[in-house]
């Protein structure tokens, strides 16, 4: 357990942080990270979001999702401000990009039922023509990635994105192609095999 009067503040939290990120034993320092007061870690997690490394990245949506969900079984209020944070961010009035951020959504909903079930159409929302749907692929990517996340843990959540998915099997970008078709394989049964004919369809010889 880490004391909580022997963390750092300012550059040195936000160091520590990445050191723990890139840590070899990334299991290990992925405990360490969620003894630390969430709201300490929240920020430098954020901040690793834009990373250029991928191993980063994706290191800092796992960490980062851990520590709202653990958020969450405290101070469900606090977690919903974090979770209202990156919708904000998703927004075009917030002048960012969004990076990682609907995959960090899909992972906190992965590991937190009662989240998830707040959140799930909102990130749905991102894929829809007629929601909040995000232009940019590497956006709409993350979208997909989370919503496989959350189909890992709670499928049930998932069934009426199944048409949004549909469009994604036509798409010209062989990574949306095939994150919809993961997403729809992890929905399961044969419901869903008439979606994937578009895919099969496209990819044949």
């Amino acid at each position: 357990m880490v004391k909580t009067d022997t963390i750092c503040r300012g550059r040195e939290l936000k160091q520590k942080v990445l050191d723990l990120i890139r840590a070899e034993d990334f299991k290990q320092a992925l405990q360490t990270l969620t003894t630390f007061p969430a709201r300490r870690v929240i920020n430098p997690l954020f901040a690793l979001l834009c990373s250029t490394e991928s191993e980063v990245k994706w290191r800092a949506v796992t960490a980062l999702g851990a520590v709202v969900a653990n958020l969450a079984q405290d101070d469900m209020e606090s977690a919903r401000v974090v979770m209202r944070r990156m919708i904000w961010n998703l927004n075009d009035e917030s002048g960012g990009i969004g990076w990682g951020v609907p995959e960090t959504m899909g992972e906190v909903m992965a590991r937190h039922k009662g989240l998830a079930r707040e959140y799930v159409n909102i990130l749905v929302s991102y894929i829809c023509e007629d929601g909040n749907f995000l232009e940019y692929e590497p956006l709409q990517q993350g979208v997909l990635w989370g919503l496989g996340r959350l189909a890992q843990t709670s499928p049930e959540l998932l069934q009426n994105a199944v048409p949004h998915l549909h469009p994604f099997l036509s798409s010209e970008n062989a990574t949306l192609r095939g994150l919809a078709a993961w997403i729809l394989g992890l929905l399961g049964g044969p419901q869903h095999e008439s979606e994937l004919e578009p895919l099969l369809e496209r990819d044949s010889f």
